[in-house]
């Protein structure tokens, strides 16, 4: 939540708190009007200059913030107390609109019970070692409250979106790749841990980890090692042909907000979800730009059924940039002079990086779009981008039609919550030629360089490196043998488990989901007034039901407490010291225990434990289970006793 503040902000916030802590005991606080208006000036220019605006979630949670550090520098009575519990309510609230990661909502969660549980405590009274009755009262109020706040999230009808809220501009992680493929701009994101997108497979149809291959986005446009896509792609041309629905591989999609267009499907997505478009180059882009979490299904096939390229797409997709060297154009024709057939000049060029010494590294150095033959020729060193732009442009200079596909490779396989989890790191970039007879059809030459970064993954593939000491590997031993261990293995999928549930289940719960959950419990039929009337009754009867079980409940309580102490006074009574009408309970026992001397300390113990549990306005429950004892075990049968003269 603090995150998205100014930084001085929650420093004013701390610094007033523990000014508090100094102030109170010493008895000062502020006073003076005119420094508090003054403060708060000085605080409101500060936001302005801060956000460039005092319009906004972020400048009012900031201006909050800086009230509430004010009202505790000047808090001083029981009116101003609770006024400060309320308004931290509200910066709770306004956390919550800040940010919805289930982290921030249980740390606001654990704030709210706190300000509760000080709320209480301050009616009680200060006690010494009462630490554990408010809270347990606090933890009560909330779980009383529990079954209406479900009640309310399920049935109370939706009028669009869920528990998703965007409110002011939106701050964006790095996107694992833009419209523009260029030297390095892959590369830079092998180190990130962001999120890009989880994604489920409900039919249980789960491709292996090294064919996974995420479409994202298709450039057709090159020079050389530099390529980029266009920025409003046509619609691509419906197929004619019908596909077999069972070869189908049907996927549910929570994609990451990024600010930009695109979607994420397998190869080769069949249709658009609502809300999207399938564009010329057969991958999704969105019609809006995607500034907030979205979850989507849809269904790719493994092979597309496109026969035949139109003449003027073919000509687009074999443009060659003019800056080829004489060297490539030579390297090219090698190929076509020995088969000229499409098929086997692409296993030619893969024959040629599986040969010629390619490697595969995160730190190549530094390339440029024109150094084609400084990447081919001589250092033949590079990254996933290096190896599909070389390889698309070669097939364009031996006249096949090519293209770069940049996405996501693989992702990290969640047993508990059943879903792949897809990092910025695993962003991909490979090739796609047009074969006759084939069609369109995958090359990713990064495949024949370093298989394993295909089939295992890029984080077990530098693993792997890092053993046989390839490259270094910065973290200690201690942290690796922590990350590997199975206990922070499952710790760490049980919390990705529990964001995905959070984000699938509570934040998207919008109009359409809940509009299933109505069918599926066989209400789906009734208008939205009617289910607000019967939510609002079945609300009251729930609070009706709870009013009068706690009635029931604490009334037997008080009457369990005199029953106890009437049946000791008839015990004592039949043992020859009865009670007088008019003789209240301290009486009666010091009399009682003049004539039962016998018992005489247990009378007092039992005299002393009902005064409390009658007249003490808070009595711990241990008390009465220790009254209760005293009741049983006074003139237990087979006892003597002695009854004193008078």
């Amino acid at each position: 939540m603090l995150g998205t503040l100014a930084t001085w902000v929650p420093v004013l916030f701390l610094i007033a708190l523990a000014a508090k802590f100094w102030m109170e005991p010493k008895g000062y606080r502020l006073r003076s009007a005119i420094w508090k208006s003054v403060l708060a000036a000085v605080t409101l220019v500060a936001i302005f200059f801060s956000y460039g605006s005092v319009k906004g979630i972020e400048p009012g949670v900031s201006f909050i913030v800086v009230l509430m550090s004010l009202k505790i520098l000047e808090a001083h009575t029981a009116r101003e107390f609770q006024v400060m519990v309320m308004v931290a309510w509200v910066l709770c609230l306004c956390g919550f609109f800040l940010s919805q990661d289930l982290a921030i909502a249980l740390c606001l969660l654990i704030a709210f019970t706190l300000l509760v549980v000080a709320l209480i405590q301050f009616h009680c009274g200060p006690s010494l070692g009462a630490l554990w009755p408010p809270v347990r009262t606090a933890c009560k109020l909330l779980a009383q409250a529990a079954p209406l706040i479900i009640l309310l999230f399920l049935l109370f009808p939706r009028i669009h979106a869920g528990f998703r809220f965007q409110i002011g501009e939106p701050h964006f992680a790095v996107a694992g790749f833009s419209n523009r493929l260029s030297p390095g701009s892959v590369t830079s994101l092998a180190n990130s841990s962001d999120v890009a997108f989880r994604a489920e497979f409900p039919d249980g149809r789960t491709p292996p980890l090294g064919a996974m291959y995420w479409r994202g986005i298709v450039m057709r446009h090159g020079e050389g090692l530099e390529w980029w896509a266009a920025d409003a792609p046509a619609s691509s041309p419906r197929s004619a042909q019908r596909l077999p629905a069972e070869e189908a591989i049907r996927q549910w999609i929570t994609i990451e907000p990024h600010g930009a267009h695109w979607m994420f499907a397998l190869d080769w997505p069949s249709e658009a979800p609502p809300g999207a478009a399938l564009v010329l180059g057969n991958y999704l882009r969105s019609s809006e730009p995607i500034r907030k979490p979205r979850r989507y299904e849809v269904r790719s096939f493994p092979e597309i059924q496109e026969k035949e390229l139109r003449l003027r797409e073919r000509k687009a997709l074999l443009e060659v940039p003019a800056s080829i060297s004489p060297a490539v154009w030579q390297l090219v024709q090698s190929w076509t002079a020995a088969n000229a057939d499409p098929g086997a000049v692409v296993s030619s060029a893969l024959r040629f990086f599986r040969t010629q010494g390619f490697r595969y590294s995160l730190s190549p150095g530094e390339y440029k779009k024109n150094d084609l033959d400084e990447f081919l020729f001589r250092r033949r060193l590079g990254f996933c981008e290096h190896y599909a732009a070389s390889f698309a442009t070669l097939m364009r200079v031996a006249g096949i039609p090519a293209r770069v596909v940049v996405g996501y490779l693989g992702g990290e396989y969640n047993e508990f919550g059943r879903f792949f989890l897809v990092r910025q790191a695993d962003t991909h970039a490979w090739c796609e030629v047009w074969l006759p007879e084939r069609g369109w059809v995958r090359v990713d030459p990064t495949s024949v360089v370093a298989p394993d970064r295909v089939n295992l993954g890029l984080n077990s593939f530098l693993e792997r490196r890092a053993a046989w000491g390839q490259i270094e590997n910065r973290q200690s031993g201690l942290v690796r043998n922590l990350a590997r261990s199975q206990i922070f293995t499952d710790i760490r999928l049980a919390w990705q488990t529990l964001n995905y549930a959070w984000d699938t289940r509570v934040l998207s719960f919008d109009a359409d989901a809940q509009e299933s959950f109505f069918s599926a419990i066989g209400i789906g039929e009734h208008e939205p007034f009617s289910l607000i009337i019967g939510t609002l009754i079945i609300a009251l009867s729930l609070i009706a039901i709870y009013t009068g079980w706690m009635r029931l409940r604490t009334r037997p309580g008080s009457d369990q407490v005199k029953r106890l102490y009437e049946r000791f006074c008839h015990k004592a009574a039949r043992l020859g010291a009865p009670r007088d009408p008019w003789e209240g309970p301290s009486d009666f026992s010091d009399r009682a225990a003049r004539l039962l001397p016998n018992e005489s300390e247990r009378i007092q113990r039992i005299s002393d434990a009902y005064i409390t549990l009658r007249y003490s306005p808070q009595a711990a429950p241990s008390i009465f289970d220790q009254f209760a004892k005293e009741v049983n075990a006074f003139a237990r049968p087979g006892r003597t006793f002695s009854v004193a003269s008078h």
